[in-house]
C-alpha cells in the first residue's frame, strides 16, 4: 500500500529524527526538509545550552561566563570558514564520513575554548553545548550534498545570534574590530573566500573522476 505524499512526509521526517539516523544521509534533501532539520537541532541546542550552563553554574562556583567582543564581519565569514575547513573540504578531498566527523568533532570541541583563559572557571559551557546538535545537522547536511546550505545558515543563525547578543547586551559588539583593523577583516573574509573556493574545486574535482556524490 503507497502512503499519500503527506504522510511519507512526515515518515521521513519522523525517521531523521530518530537519533538512530543522526550519523546518516538525510532522506529528503529538500529546502523544507532541511530547514525542519535545522530548527530541529537548533532547538535541542538552545535547550540542551539553557539546561546545562544552569548545571554549570551550580557545580562550579564563582564561575563567569565568557564575554568576548564580538564583531560582525567575522561573525558572518566564520560560517563559510569553519564549515568549508571541518566539513566541506575533509568530505570532498577523503570522501570518508569518518574523517569528516573528526572534524566535526574537532570544531565542535574547540568553542568551548571560546575564552580569554583556559580555566575551568571561565570556558565557554553554553556555547559549547549549543553547538553539540549543530554538529550533527552540519555533518548530515554535508554528507547529503547539500554544504551550500549550512554555510548559509551556519552565517544566518550567527547574524541572528550576534544582533541578540548586542540588543540584550550580552558582550561588546562592533561590526569590524576596534581601530578600524581593516586588514583582521579583510583577512578573515578573503580566508573563507577561499576556503569555499577550495571546497568547490574539490567538489567539481570528484564529480570529473565520476565519484559519486551526493547532489
Amino acid at each position: 500500500m503507497t502512503l499519500p505524499p503527506t504522510q511519507t512526509k512526515f515518515c521521513d521526517i519522523k525517521t531523521d529524527m530518530n537519533p538512530r539516523s543522526w550519523l546518516s544521509r538525510y532522506r529528503r534533501t529538500s529546502i523544507g526538509h532541511l530547514t525542519i532539520m535545522l530548527m530541529f537541532y537548533h532547538g535541542i541546542g538552545l535547550l540542551l545550552m539553557l539546561v546545562g550552563i544552569s548545571i554549570v553554574q551550580k557545580v562550579i562556583s564563582n564561575y563567569e561566563e565568557p564575554s568576548l567582543p564580538h564583531y560582525l564581519a567575522l561573525v558572518l565569514s566564520a560560517g563559510p570558514t569553519e564549515e568549508s575547513l571541518f566539513f566541506g573540504i575533509p568530505y570532498y578531498a577523503f570522501g570518508n564520513h569518518y574523517v569528516v566527523l573528526a572534524g566535526g568533532i574537532i570544531w565542535a570541541m574547540l568553542h568551548i575554548i571560546n575564552t580569554h583563559t583556559l580555566d575551568i572557571h571561565n570556558l565557554a559551557y553554553a556555547n559549547w553545548l549549543f553547538v553539540i546538535p549543530s554538529f550533527f545537522f552540519s555533518f548530515r547536511t554535508w554528507i547529503s550534498g547539500k554544504g551550500w546550505f549550512a554555510i548559509l545558515t551556519h552565517s544566518g543563525w550567527n547574524g541572528i545570534f550576534f544582533t541578540l547578543g548586542c540588543v540584550y547586551r550580552d558582550y561588546p559588539c562592533l561590526i569590524i574590530p576596534n581601530g578600524g583593523n581593516y586588514t583582521l577583516t579583510l583577512s578573515s573574509i578573503m580566508l573563507s573566500i577561499i576556503l569555499v573556493g577550495l571546497t568547490y574545486v574539490l567538489y567539481r574535482r570528484k564529480k570529473a573522476a565520476h565519484i559519486h556524490v551526493p547532489e
